[in-house]
C-alpha cells in the first residue's frame, strides 16, 4: 500500500545527499542576527552574502523606531484581514505615500510578497482571459495563474519577439483581454527584463502588462521605483507589484496601478480578503523605508559599485556567471553535488550565500547565489572574492573529502 509520504522519496534522497556531503543548506539556522551584513552561528561571524538586504535597512534606525512605535500605538497584530476586521491608519498612509512615490492612483498592500501575486494575479484574470507569462518567472507568478480559469502561455524568457508572436497566434480574445506577466530583475540569475520592448508588444496587441519588481524596487532608478523607471516607461506599466521582504526591510507586498478601477479587485482577490491583514509594525517599517528609497540615491550608487566590484572579480577567477553585474550574482556550479560541497565550504570559511539547486532554478542550474547589499562595503566583498579564491584553489582537496563523507555514508 502506497504511504502518504512516499512521493517524497525522491527528493528526500537528495535531502539525504546533502546532509551527508555536510550541513542542511535549506535549514540554516543563525544563533544572532547581528547587522545587516553579519550574523553568528555558536561563537563564529558570519559574512552575509545571500539575505536580499539590497538597501541594508533592517537595521536602519528610522525603520527599528517606526515599528516600536507602531506597537506601543496599535499592538502587535490585526487579528483578521481588512474586510472583517477594518483598515488601520498605517494600511492607508503606506499604500498612499507607495502611490505617490509611483505616480500611481491605486495601490493596496498586503500581507506578504507572495500573497501579493496570488491575489493580484487572480483577481486581474477572469475567465476568458489570457495569461502571457515569462518561462522564468517565480513560484508565486505561476500559482497566482493556478488560482485562475484564464488560458496560460508561456513565452521564452525575456524574449518580446516570442511574447510578440505569441500574441499573434493568439489573435482576438472574444470577450477577454491578454494580461502579460514579467519581472524586473529575476531572483535566480539577476539577470534585467527589457521592459520598455515589452511594454510596446503588449500594447501593441491591446494586452495588459503587469510587473513584479520584488527583487528591483528600490534598487533602479532615479527615485528607486525600479527597472521600469530606470528606464523611462513607469508612468505607462499597468501594474507593478513588489514585497516589504527585500529593500523595504519589512514582510509583506504591495501592487500599485495606473488605472483607478483597479481599487475594485479588494472585493474579489480571495488572498486580500481571507487573510490577516499587515501588522502595525511591518507597514510602518516599510512606510519609512520607502521614505529611505526616496532619497536613497546613495545607497543605490553603492550597492551598483559593490556589484560591479564583485562580478569584476569573480569574472577574473574564470567563474562562470549567468549574467550581468546586478545586486544578485549567481555563480554555476556544475551540479548539485559540487555546488552543496562548496556551500559547506564558504560557511565553514565565514561566508553565507545561498544554494540553490532544481527544480527552483532556470535551466536546472545549480547555483551558488549571492545577493549583495548597500551595506556591504568595499573590504566585505574582498573578503567575499577572498572566500571564492580558496574553494578554487582547494577544489582538489573538497572532492576527495566529499568521496569519503560519501562512501563513509554508504
Amino acid at each position: 500500500m502506497t504511504q502518504l509520504f512516499d512521493k517524497y522519496a525522491p527528493l528526500q534522497a537528495r535531502v539525504d545527499m546533502m546532509m551527508k556531503i555536510g550541513q542542511d543548506a535549506l535549514g540554516v539556522k543563525f544563533d544572532d542576527i547581528i547587522s545587516a551584513t553579519r550574523g553568528r552561528i555558536g561563537n563564529r561571524e558570519i559574512l552575509l552574502a545571500g539575505t536580499n538586504n539590497y538597501l541594508g535597512l533592517t537595521f536602519d534606525a528610522d525603520c527599528v523606531e517606526a515599528a516600536k512605535t507602531a506597537i506601543d500605538n496599535h499592538g502587535t497584530g490585526t487579528t483578521g484581514s481588512r474586510i472583517a476586521n477594518g483598515t488601520y491608519t498605517e494600511h492607508v498612509d503606506l499604500e498612499k505615500a507607495i502611490s505617490e512615490h509611483l505616480g500611481m492612483p491605486s495601490c493596496i498592500v498586503f500581507s506578504t510578497g507572495y500573497q501579493t501575486n496570488l491575489a493580484a494575479i487572480s483577481g486581474l484574470a477572469g475567465d476568458k482571459d489570457v495569461i502571457f507569462m515569462d518561462a522564468d518567472a517565480h513560484a508565486c507568478i505561476i500559482d497566482g495563474t493556478r488560482l485562475t480559469n484564464a488560458s496560460t502561455i508561456r513565452f521564452r524568457h525575456n524574449s518580446p519577439e516570442d511574447l510578440d508572436k505569441r500574441l499573434r497566434r493568439q489573435g482576438e480574445i472574444e470577450g477577454g483581454n491578454a494580461l502579460v506577466v514579467i519581472e524586473g530583475m529575476y531572483s535566480m540569475f539577476g539577470d534585467i527584463a527589457p521592459i520598455d520592448e515589452f511594454l510596446d508588444v503588449t500594447h501593441r496587441h491591446g494586452g495588459y502588462l503587469y510587473i513584479d519588481e520584488a527583487h528591483s524596487y528600490g534598487v533602479f532608478g532615479p527615485t528607486g521605483c525600479g527597472i521600469a523607471e530606470a528606464q523611462g516607461v513607469l508612468d505607462k506599466v499597468d501594474f507593478i507589484s513588489s514585497t516589504f521582504s527585500k529593500s523595504l526591510a519589512s514582510i509583506g507586498g504591495f501592487c500599485a496601478s495606473i488605472h483607478p478601477e483597479f481599487e475594485i479587485t479588494r472585493k474579489v482577490m480571495r488572498p486580500y480578503m481571507f487573510t490577516a491583514s499587515p501588522t502595525p509594525s511591518n507597514v510602518s517599517a516599510a512606510l519609512a523605508a520607502v521614505s529611505k528609497i526616496k532619497q536613497g540615491g546613495y545607497l543605490r550608487d553603492n550597492l551598483t559599485s559593490r556589484a560591479e566590484q564583485l562580478h569584476k572579480g569573480l569574472s577574473e577567477m574564470g567563474y562562470d556567471l549567468c549574467a550581468a553585474a546586478s545586486p544578485v550574482i549567481a555563480v554555476r556550479r556544475p551540479n548539485e553535488a559540487v555546488a552543496a560541497m562548496e556551500w559547506n565550504w564558504l560557511m565553514e570559511n565565514g561566508v553565507y550565500v545561498n544554494l540553490a539547486v532544481p527544480p527552483g532554478t532556470p535551466q536546472s542550474s545549480s547555483l551558488l547565489r549571492i545577493s549583495l547589499s548597500a551595506a556591504h562595503s568595499e573590504t566585505d566583498i574582498n573578503a567575499i572574492l577572498s572566500a571564492f579564491q580558496g574553494l578554487k584553489d582547494n577544489q582538489g582537496s573538497m572532492m576527495q573529502a566529499m568521496a569519503a563523507k560519501m562512501q563513509a555514508a554508504e
